[in-house]
């Protein structure tokens, strides 16, 4: 392992950008990250977890985290390919068919074609079962109509793979049945997408229309009107243990330590009390994490652990950032008050955009792929075996 580990080291050594790469969440910057991945798969290190087969390594879990680990010391550049590595990738290998797998996975693993997913809509977020779009048969075609919203990366991908309703009748004896998962070209006729603004002003979402597109038939993963499984699927792997991310979460302490010494904190009890108790937080995951992998290598079922994973990792990730914001301004940088911030202090004013960015992902983090309140359900239901929330009938 050592050995592998020096290898990437080295790797990233050289060909990590001398500088940093504009935000992903402008058209330069989304052209500079895509760049960035195509350069990790020629070097062999798009998905090293990946069989051979498919174009990755066959590495094991030690081999991902330690990949992970040396990838974020070397603060290499944020991925922009992650949906559809671990979202879309392990669907096509369970359940897509050969040919399916001939045709995205390449383009997929080297970045030349960007994924995104197409699940939630206006009226069915954290309720996915209530979706609307439609997918309507016509000969060898199926003619889609509806809307998606928060697709993430929406505005600069090519495909999206989304779920569309195929059986409206199924739906009045079970809203989860009727529902197929169907992966739609960006550029057909009568797709529109209309990038978001988020609060800090960036667009990283998008909301995409779909009007009487034509999708080919055969772009249905798995079988038709079993979309709901194959969506589980997926929200399993966003939800668990992404193998690796622990090292992000440490990096972010180490970076705020470093924000709480400029300010002047190093001896401010309240501040060193706030820090220890975030870094205890990663700690923790970290070794998590390392359990799980060990577990996994054992013929373990993780199924289980996606949701506490999710909860876990998610409302760790917030604290981190909301302690960061009380500790650079106060509560006033939450809400973009920057007269607490020194403008003449570079590294001052450079962590407080960053970080007051991070915060407020933080929080859609506690939203999307199932809120926390969802994931506390799932656990107390499915883990610890406790009776069903009433719900209305």
């Amino acid at each position: 392992m050592e050995e592998f580990r020096a290898e990437v080291r080295q790797w990233l050594s050289e060909n990590v950008p001398a500088e940093r790469l504009r935000p992903w969440t402008t058209k330069e910057g989304f052209d500079q990250h895509r760049r960035w991945e195509r350069t990790l798969f020629q070097g062999g290190y798009a998905a090293v977890d990946w069989p051979v087969e498919y174009g990755g390594r066959g590495a094991g879990l030690r081999h991902t985290i330690t990949f992970a680990e040396e990838y974020y010391r070397a603060r290499a550049p944020e991925r922009v390919n992650m949906g559809g590595l671990y979202l879309l990738g392990p669907v096509l290998m369970q359940y897509g068919t050969e040919e399916q797998r001939r045709r995205w996975i390449p383009d997929l693993l080297s970045c030349s074609t960007i994924w995104c997913q197409g699940f939630s809509e206006p009226g069915a977020g954290s309720d996915l079962g209530s979706l609307r779009t439609r997918a309507d048969r016509d000969g060898d075609h199926y003619v889609v109509n509806g809307q998606k919203i928060w697709t993430s990366m929406g505005g600069f991908a090519d495909w999206i793979f989304a779920l569309v309703r195929t059986d409206p009748e199924a739906a009045k004896k079970r809203k989860h049945a009727g529902i197929s998962f169907l992966c739609i070209d960006l550029r057909s006729p009568g797709v529109e997408v209309r990038p978001l603004t988020m609060v800090d002003g960036t667009q990283g979402f998008a909301e995409v229309f779909f009007t009487d597109v034509r999708v080919p038939v055969e772009n249905v993963v798995g079988e038709v009107g079993q979309g709901w499984q194959v969506a589980m699927s997926t929200l399993g792997f966003e939800r668990g243990a992404v193998f690796g991310d622990h090292a992000k979460f440490s990096n972010d302490v180490a970076a705020l330590a470093g924000l709480v010494h400029h300010r002047g904190f190093a001896d401010d009890t309240l501040a060193l009390d706030e820090l220890g108790r975030v870094l205890v937080s990663t700690e923790v995951y970290r070794a998590n994490v390392y359990r799980l992998a060990a577990l996994a290598e054992a013929g373990g079922d993780l199924d289980r652990t996606a949701s506490i994973n999710k909860l876990y990792w998610t409302e760790m990730q917030h604290d981190i950032f909301a302690t960061g914001l009380r500790l650079m301004a106060e509560e006033g940088a939450i809400v973009g008050d920057t007269s607490a911030i020194d403008e003449n202090d570079p590294l001052t004013a450079r962590a407080w955009q960053e970080w007051h960015h991070r915060y407020w992902y933080s929080r859609g983090a506690m939203i999307f792929g199932g809120t926390s309140e969802i994931q506390r359900n799932i656990i107390s239901e499915r883990v610890l075996g406790l009776p069903k929330e009433p719900r209305p009938s």
